[in-house]
């Protein structure tokens, strides 16, 4: 389970991922006393935050074989990806980048604003650095771009049911007509409310073929990355269980593109399963307090057939 679906405090989360706390097995080694100067709070506090992971870990572990309602595999780092990809696509031209603006979908309300602006902040930084290494005037890159300004440049949506996803999708042609800047559409998750909410499986498939169908013509008429993170979830299969994709492979096919974010024992992986342009591929990566980074250890990155 990632941290930021703890029944904790938007700040209480906010400062376990500052400190590098993303996941419940990240805190199951961490005592009162190192939590408490690493978030700089009180013993106390420390104390009951564990407590709540406690809770938290014990109720995943009782859950056992059941499917894997709230989320992607976890603390895998699927909406930190996410945030990751909002405040990319800011980066100015100058630095690699195409200075657009994000529409980030929120459908699980796991996007925190305290996050982003530590990823943006973070940004800055490496850009500050990128244009030290150009010789470019930094002064005047600093003053052209604040992290303030790259959390006004995240068109932020909340979705709370699947009509409310649907008639949102529906608008995206008019909101982007009228702010052309736009380069990504995130949607975290796609399929989450279709999971929840739909009795009727046929009329789940037409609803969602019809939305997909949407968004790819989002996507081509504006010139835009649409971005959708799916959940998985527990099949039982010839006596065990496998996961899988939530609502099945056919959804996913949808999809040009399609990464696979796994575990390869205590690493976060990436894996490239289906692309026109790109060989299936696999690479570690790390979720950091600065953001999504290059993995710092030595796992050889693998070439799949």
């Amino acid at each position: 389970m990632e941290v930021c679906r703890l029944p904790l405090s938007a700040t209480q989360r906010g400062k376990l991922i500052s400190a590098g706390y993303t996941s419940l097995s990240s805190l199951s080694s961490a005592s009162a006393s190192d939590l408490a100067r690493d978030l700089k709070i009180s013993d106390g506090e420390a104390l009951e935050i564990l407590n709540v992971a406690s809770r938290s870990s014990r109720s995943d572990n009782a859950e056992g074989s059941h499917a894997i309602i709230n989320g992607g595999v976890p603390g895998i780092g699927k909406t930190q990806l996410g945030i990751q990809l909002a405040v990319n696509v800011q980066i100015p031209p100058h630095c690699g980048g195409l200075g657009g603006r994000a529409i980030y979908i929120d459908t699980e309300g796991s996007f925190m604003v305290e996050r982003a602006l530590q990823v943006a902040e973070a940004c800055i930084e490496d850009m500050s650095e990128y244009s030290r290494f150009l010789r470019k005037d930094l002064q005047t890159f600093q003053v052209g771009l604040q992290s303030k300004d790259i959390l006004e440049n995240i068109y932020y949506f909340r979705v709370c049911s699947y009509t409310e996803q649907i008639a949102l999708v529906n608008y995206l042609d008019k909101f982007i007509t009228e702010h052309r800047d736009v380069k990504i559409v995130i949607i975290d998750s796609i399929t989450f409310h279709f999971r929840q909410d739909f009795d009727d499986l046929a009329l789940r498939t037409r609803v969602l073929s019809g939305m997909a169908l949407k968004l790819m013509k989002v996507a081509k008429n504006f010139s835009l990355a649409v971005v959708l993170l799916n959940q998985v979830t527990t099949k039982h299969t010839e006596g065990s269980f496998q996961l899988g994709l939530a609502l099945g492979d056919s959804w996913s096919h949808s999809c040009t593109n399609r990464v696979i974010l796994y575990w390869n024992g205590n690493e976060r992986c990436a894996y490239i399963d289906k692309s026109p342009s790109l060989r299936s591929a696999s690479a570690p990566y790390s979720v950091t307090s600065r953001g999504i980074r290059n993995s710092t250890s030595n796992y050889k990155r693998v070439k799949m057939m």
